[in-house]
């Protein structure tokens, strides 16, 4: 268990206790910080991005519970007692993960700045449903942008990791 107690100012604080990539965590938030500034400026995390800061870009997604949020818009006192993923709890025992494989594999990414959002919203897609059809796919995938690639060599990637999912 860590405990990080930094205070922001003489603000109120709320404390907050939940799991981070599998460890739980115990600090003191501000009633208006965001879940990203959190994860990013309190245990150095810097796998979530900030971009558009409306929700409407997914490169700050990270999956709470399982489930792709905003972490731009998701205030950290809302993922109290709840278990918070980010791109770097998604490889076990240095072993990356399908996902994180095939987008190599695959040239699912350019610059990369959006790829952490896309592989933690694919993994929340997979595991809902392991088979996805393509139109599934990028229906499920349409909250997550990429401004350098396109989106074929995205597709390709999340449909071979699922492949090789099923397959393992």
């Amino acid at each position: 268990m860590s405990k990080v107690m930094a205070k922001r100012s003489d603000a109120q604080t709320i404390p907050l206790s939940f799991t981070l990539n599998g460890r739980l965590q115990e600090l003191e938030v501000e009633p208006h910080e965001l879940l990203l500034d959190v994860v990013r400026d309190r245990f150095g995390l810097t796998g979530v991005k900030l971009s558009c800061d409306v929700q409407v870009c997914g490169a700050c997604t990270l999956l709470v519970d399982g489930r792709p949020v905003s972490a731009c818009t998701t205030l950290a006192f809302e993922v109290r007692g709840r278990s918070v993923l980010t791109i770097e709890g998604l490889a076990e025992d240095g072993k990356l993960h399908p996902l994180q494989e095939a987008f190599i594999a695959h040239g699912g990414f350019q610059c990369g700045f959006c790829t952490p959002g896309m592989i933690l919203a694919a993994k929340a897609l997979l595991d809902e449903n392991p088979n996805p059809s393509e139109e599934e796919l990028k229906h499920f995938m349409h909250g997550n942008i990429c401004r350098c690639t396109g989106y074929k060599k995205i597709i390709e990637s999340i449909m071979a990791a699922a492949k090789k999912m099923r397959s393992a």
